[in-house]
């Protein structure tokens, strides 16, 4: 029974269709998400790993090596049940600094490009074996269907086949690194027809060869040599070398390690997969004997790498051949497709990206996108060139065995990347180069003479292979050996120490806290143009921004470093960590260090330590509790207090000083002490660079009020805190200040009501004798002008008597005006008042006053002490200003303030005689003209309605004449209508 080659062609691309199709409804969102990220099929989907081995190469090691087929399937399964030790940490690491290969693992790990360069070299090296294994499986398989077929010309075209879907699977636009879920979809199809096919396979044999159980009893009886009924020699090291290959294989193939952590969906995903692997795997393991034995029962002359095929032509089933073919067609596309776009990745990112950053491509995604589609179709070419040279002329095991014992020299820098700290570049490099030479020379060279000598003589010489698993396991003693020797004697770098930190299991990053010369993300923007052009790098910023929950536009320093890691992280998925390395350190990067070393950076632990939580234990755990205890202790603190750096950088912003400054932890916790508001930053920066330890009842004004502080400052540097800083407490002094003030305004009014009592009680009997004496001279005598006079006298009494009556009841009260003060005002109507008081007088009668106080201005205050003010201030002005001049009066509101400008166009006050304006007795008038305790008295009411007065001369620089006196009082406002300080309310 045989088919035509046009019909395999029809029947392979309408498969490969079919698993296109999956892919591609599946990316336009056509399946429901949580179908694809179903466990189960990212279980499925790793089934990538069996390859041809599960349909074909199986079989034949069995034949070969008995039980020993079982190490190729135990071997992946251990890895997998030490997932928690072995898996989680490297999806861990890659999914934080997005490294999507071994490559770029191995790069960040040990900060060099040449080992990324050289794990990339060696995949490709080793995988073409593999590569390889796959074309012969397929062009064999259709060779034995269709005689008449060409082998070579099977092979070209499904090689160009996989080309073009492996294209179309995974080189699409890579803007952001991201899952491919169709291909997860269609390869864990894949992996679904080929288990199903390997045990309809086995049914068959079963049922239909051997009648059933009983049957297959019967026969093993019969049949008791080795070559019938397998066996193991466990002498026989090959199977210890298999299972060696296939344990690393988990973490050093390409197709395995892009399946198992760029795919991967979650954490849990790999969790279930630890188990669900090593049964699916079962599942593929079981019917091997079976079929094997069926095929030697049947005595199929295909060989027993394709009994598969053999059986079913043997029970003339043209159903169940083409379903044998379709399945092994489907292992060993699923795997070339994988294989390649992971192999397309690495060197991208590792050999084309170092000699060549696209950075004059006006579209960045595209030519990445393009570069990748070609690597991959020239690593398919590769393939298949090695495959028409050397691979046709070996067997699939030792295809196989050539590519995993390659691969193989990868494992001790991959277990070193989380086991041991110490292991540096030149060791890895040294080893790896020492383990693949000899790779290379006892068993890629001498297999590939034989196969030459067979190409050429098409001589029946078989070869011997019964060695190669010695050749693998001193490849890989001398490869570990000369990488532990030369780690050890030679010296690691800073950035090595660090990467290792952050890659060895329960280590934490200490990032340094240094400043980058970048002030802003708008800086990143422009700084990044350069290497990436201007809409990339526009977007790699946002991108980050909005992954970090940033605003549009970020300055503190800490989220700006964050905001930089970030960027570097998703540039290595999208160039490779070297690339993006590089490229951030040589645009994004730091202000040289003014000392020897930098502060560590705490927000950076503190976060890591928040993500450890659930994770730490024992003491460790115990410690971090203790750390938790102390940071609430600090955050509770009823005392406003910050932490500051050397640098300026706040390190810490507790709940109370939240609440004082109306300033979250969030926003301000990283930036510097310049960024907080003028009042805060001026008050808190220049308190931290003073030398003072200890500042009191300093003055703020906040929304118009003022407010007094303490403030208390300790260094935090010391022989367990080598970083430095210091710690800042803030105290709240302004309720102690005002009942100060209340006490002191009390004493004043209590000795001014004991004066006012004294001076009414000695003048009232004087007064009262001249009010007598002048009611006498009205009955002595009827003289009109006496009378007039008299009755002069008498009014002028009553007023003095009204005027003790006043002081009297000043005396036993307190203030008489004590109900009208700190009520809301109208300066406007306060400076008519004034102007009109003076305009009674003969001074200064050409001077004209211009009130331009809006009427919604209003104060907070006494009335009647406000006007003093402006008496005393105009009466200044008229004295200074010519005949003829203007004052102007003109006010605004401020935010919480009012102000108000009272201007002049007189000779001006002389610089020198500013600071002295508002001493007692002290005057720039003549001797009879001021007696220099008016402004005295407005600076003390000023002071009283806690404002601030400030006088400027000259007004007018270009003449040099006039002053400017600018009052700013607590202006009033709804809002804070219900705040207004009445200390006598207190009282």
């Amino acid at each position: 029974m045989s088919f035509n080659a046009p019909g395999l062609l029809f029947a392979s691309l309408l498969y490969l269709s079919l698993l296109f199709g999956i892919a591609w409804v599946t990316e336009r969102g056509m399946i429901p998400r949580h179908w694809v990220r179903h466990p189960l099929i990212y279980t499925l989907s790793l089934g990538v790993y069996a390859g041809i081995w599960a349909v074909y190469a199986g079989v034949g090691l069995a034949a070969e090596s008995g039980y020993g087929f079982l190490a190729y399937y135990l071997g992946i399964s251990g890895a997998f049940l030490l997932a928690p030790v072995l898996l989680n940490p490297i999806m861990r690491i890659g999914r934080t600094y997005q490294l999507t290969s071994l490559a770029d693992l191995f790069a960040y790990r040990y900060r060099s490009q040449w080992a990324g360069t050289l794990v990339t070299l060696c995949s490709c090296g080793a995988t073409l074996s593999l590569l390889s294994m796959q074309i012969q499986a397929v062009s064999t398989s259709a060779s034995i269907l269709a005689p008449d077929t060409s082998p070579h010309l099977i092979s070209i075209m499904f090689s160009l086949i996989v080309v073009l879907f492996a294209t179309l699977f995974g080189a699409r636009r890579n803007q952001q690194v991201e899952s491919h879920p169709g291909l997860v979809l269609a390869i864990a199809f894949d992996s679904l027809v080929k288990l199903i096919a390997v045990l309809t396979i086995g049914g068959v044999v079963l049922f239909s060869v051997f009648n059933g159980m009983s049957g297959l009893d019967s026969w093993l009886e019969n049949n008791t040599t080795p070559a019938k009924t397998m066996s193991l020699i466990i002498d026989d090291g090959s199977w210890r070398a298999l299972m060696l290959m296939s344990f690393a294989g988990a973490l050093v193939l390409p197709h395995m390690y892009h399946m198992i952590f760029s795919e991967s969906p979650s954490p849990k995903a790999l969790a279930k997969a630890s188990w669900g692997l090593p049964l699916y795997l079962l599942l593929l393991a079981v019917p091997v004997p079976l079929i094997l034995w069926g095929g030697q029962e049947l005595a199929v002359t295909t060989g027993p790498d394709f009994y598969t095929l053999g059986i079913a032509q043997a029970l003339g089933s043209p159903a169940l051949t083409l379903f044998m073919y379709i399945a092994g067609l489907s292992a060993a596309s699923g795997l070339m497709i994988v294989s390649t776009l992971a192999l397309a990745g690495m060197v991208l990112n590792h050999v084309v990206l170092p000699l060549k950053t696209p950075k004059d491509q006006e579209d960045i995604y595209r030519w990445l996108q393009w570069v990748k589609r070609l690597l991959i179709a020239a690593i398919i070419l590769l393939a298949l060139l090695f495959h028409e040279t050397l691979g046709k002329n070996l067997g699939l095991a030792i295809l196989g065995a050539i590519a995993l014992a390659g691969m193989l020299q990868l494992l001790p820098g991959a277990l070193g990347i989380l086991y041991w700290p110490e292991g540096n570049k030149r060791g890895l490099i040294a080893g790896m180069i020492t383990g693949l030479v000899i790779w290379l020379v006892t068993l890629v060279l001498p297999f590939s003479q034989t196969a030459n000598l067979l190409g050429w003589l098409n001589a029946p010489i078989v070869p011997d292979y019964s060695n190669w698993h010695i050749f693998t396991f001193v490849s890989l003693s001398a490869n570990i050996t000369v990488f532990a020797l030369i780690s050890l004697v030679s010296t690691s770098t800073n950035e090595e120490n660090s990467a290792a930190q952050a890659c060895s299991m329960g280590a934490l990053s200490r990032p340094q806290r240094r400043e980058l010369l970048a002030s802003s993300s708008a800086d990143f923007v422009r700084q990044l143009a350069e290497p990436l052009g201007a809409e990339a790098s526009r977007q790699e910023i946002n991108r980050a921004l909005a992954q970090l929950k940033l605003p549009n536009v970020e300055y503190r320093p800490y989220q700006l470093r964050r905001l930089r890691d970030q960027v570097e992280i998703n540039l290595s998925g999208l160039l490779g960590p070297s690339v993006a390395r590089d490229m951030v350190k040589r645009h994004l990067g730091f202000k040289p260090m003014a000392s020897g070393s930098t502060a560590q950076d705490i927000r950076y632990v503190e976060r890591a330590l928040g993500d450890y939580q659930n994770r730490l234990t024992g003491l460790a755990g115990e410690l971090d509790n203790l750390r938790r205890h102390y940071r609430q202790t600090l955050h509770n603190l009823p005392i406003p207090a910050c932490s500051v750096g050397e640098d300026g950088e706040i390190l810490m912003w507790n709940q109370a000083m939240e609440q004082l400054t109306d300033i979250t932890a969030d926003d301000v916790v990283g930036a510097r002490l310049m960024t907080l508001p003028d009042h805060w930053h001026h008050l808190l920066d220049d308190f931290n660079r003073g030398e003072d330890l200890h500042r009191y009842k300093h003055r703020l004004d906040l929304k118009g009020r003022p407010h007094w502080f303490n403030l208390h400052k300790a260094a935090l540097s010391g022989p367990d805190h080598e970083d430095g800083g210091s710690v800042i407490l803030v105290e709240d002094q302004t309720e102690v200040r005002l009942l100060e003030d209340e006490l002191m305004h009390s004493e004043r009014l209590a000795s001014v009501g004991r004066l006012a009592a004294g001076v009414a009680h000695e003048i009232g009997n004087p007064v009262t004798g001249i009010s007598s004496l002048a009611q006498n001279l009205k009955l002595e005598t009827d003289n009109p002008e006496i009378l007039e006079t008299a009755g002069q006298i008498q009014q002028q009494t009553r007023r003095i008597s009204n005027i003790l009556h006043s002081l009297m009841n000043f005396a036993r009260t307190g203030n008489h005006s004590q109900t009208n003060r700190y009520e809301p005002v109208s300066i406007r109507r306060c400076v008519d008042e004034a102007s009109n008081l003076l305009s009674l007088s003969d001074k200064g009668m050409d001077i004209h006053y211009i009130n331009d106080c809006p009427d919604t201005l209003q104060v907070l205050g006494d009335e009647q002490r406000l006007v003093q003010v402006f008496v005393n201030l105009l009466a200044n002005a008229r004295d200074a200003s010519p005949d003829g001049e203007s004052i102007r009066v003109a006010g605004k509101e401020d935010d919480y303030s009012a102000i108000i400008e009272i201007t002049d166009r007189g000779s001006g006050i002389p610089a020198e005689q500013l600071d002295h304006l508002f001493e007692p007795f002290y005057t720039t008038k003549a001797t009879d003209k001021g007696t220099g305790l008016g402004l005295s008295l407005v600076y003390s009411i000023i002071e009283e309605h806690y404002g601030n007065i400030k006088v400027e001369s000259p007004a007018d620089p270009e003449t040099g004449k006039g002053t400017c006196v600018r009052l700013k009082l607590p202006a009033y406002t709804p809002e804070t209508a219900s705040s207004a300080i009445r200390p006598n309310e207190r009282l």
